[in-house]
């Protein structure tokens, strides 16, 4: 996977593209929208990253994407698929991972709101695998991300965990609010999630004080099928 420049369940179909560009030129296109998600904050380098993934309705690739930002000082970005050309299909599949960074420095509460355009699946470009050549291989797909998300309204236990035969070789969480606008300081303050791995799961136990929270966890897995 690599990440290109441009800028999961608690999703919902978005009422329309509206101010948000995800279905600009596409037609048919079922825009979709997660929620409000946190960014860290912190002066540290790298700044820390948060992750979270939209997923198209089964049928569906995703075609197109944007964001709602809180803060101009919010740089997301999304997590592609090497292959050429770049496509729906080829670039991106049925899910969609964004990865948000806090890169100023006055914001106490940053959050974005990813969206997606979401277009009927009708098969991806080809890859064209050199010939003759036994000792170097093309991009692939070595990991697989195992996703829960998870409304939370008080103290709930969240575990996303790799199947049989995979590994855990890496870990994300997200903290969200599904509301229309972003969230208050004092609203992100509500909700906290703590981490950890045990084995090949991944499990958060969030505590939220107030209501419309979203917690995703995500295991990456590889090793698998």
């Amino acid at each position: 996977m690599f990440s290109a420049a441009v800028v999961a369940g608690a999703l919902t179909v978005a009422p329309s593209a509206g101010a948000t560009n995800e279905c600009r030129g596409l037609n048919p296109c079922v825009p979709i929208a997660g929620p409000w998600v946190v960014v860290p904050v912190g002066q540290g380098v790298p700044r820390a990253q948060v992750q979270f993934q939209l997923t198209c309705p089964r049928g569906f690739i995703v075609a197109g994407l944007d964001a709602e930002l809180s803060d101009r000082a919010i740089d997301v970005a999304f997590l592609g698929t090497s292959g050429s050309p770049v496509s729906p299909g080829v670039t991106t599949s049925r899910s969609v991972v964004f990865v948000g960074s806090y890169v100023g420095s006055g914001a106490k509460a940053p959050t974005f709101r990813p969206h997606a355009g979401c277009v009927p699946a009708s098969g991806g470009g080809g890859r064209r695998t050199p010939t003759g050549v036994t000792a170097v291989f093309p991009p692939g797909q070595p990991t697989v991300r195992r996703v829960v998300t998870s409304r939370v309204s008080s103290t709930k236990r969240i575990v996303a965990a790799c199947r049989s035969g995979e590994r855990l070789v890496a870990w994300y969480s997200a903290r969200g609010f599904s509301t229309p606008t972003p969230p208050s300081t004092a609203l992100v303050g509500s909700l906290s999630a703590s981490v950890s791995a045990s084995g090949q799961r991944v499990i958060a136990v969030a505590h939220a004080r107030q209501g419309q929270a979203v917690v995703q966890v995500s295991a990456v897995c590889a090793g698998g099928p």
